[in-house]
């Protein structure tokens, strides 16, 4: 099972560490991460593995969100199954 998780938000330092960790404290896999900066806003793109994660799905993005909120970051997750149905034509 994989997720998408998008950050964006203005360039601070720190903002891969506290996502990663959070990444780590659950037990959550990156395969895949694309991150840009223009100018000053900083945009991520991360597809990770949450076969193992040790929360319930939505406690996990919840806990993304709160640590978003604290960045002053739009973070967003999303299960890989919505994602491709909603992008599926």
């Amino acid at each position: 099972m994989r997720a998408v998780i998008t950050v964006v938000g203005k360039d601070r330092t720190g903002i891969i560490a506290a996502i990663s960790q959070s990444l780590a404290d659950h037990k959550v896999n990156v395969q895949d991460i694309s991150q840009n900066v223009v100018e000053d806003m900083f945009a991520m793109v991360m597809f990770v593995d949450i076969t193992a994660c040790t929360v319930p799905f939505d406690a996990f993005c919840a806990d993304l969100d709160r640590i978003g909120a604290e960045l002053g970051m739009q973070v967003h997750c999303m299960h890989e199954d919505i994602f491709n149905a909603m992008h599926r034509i």
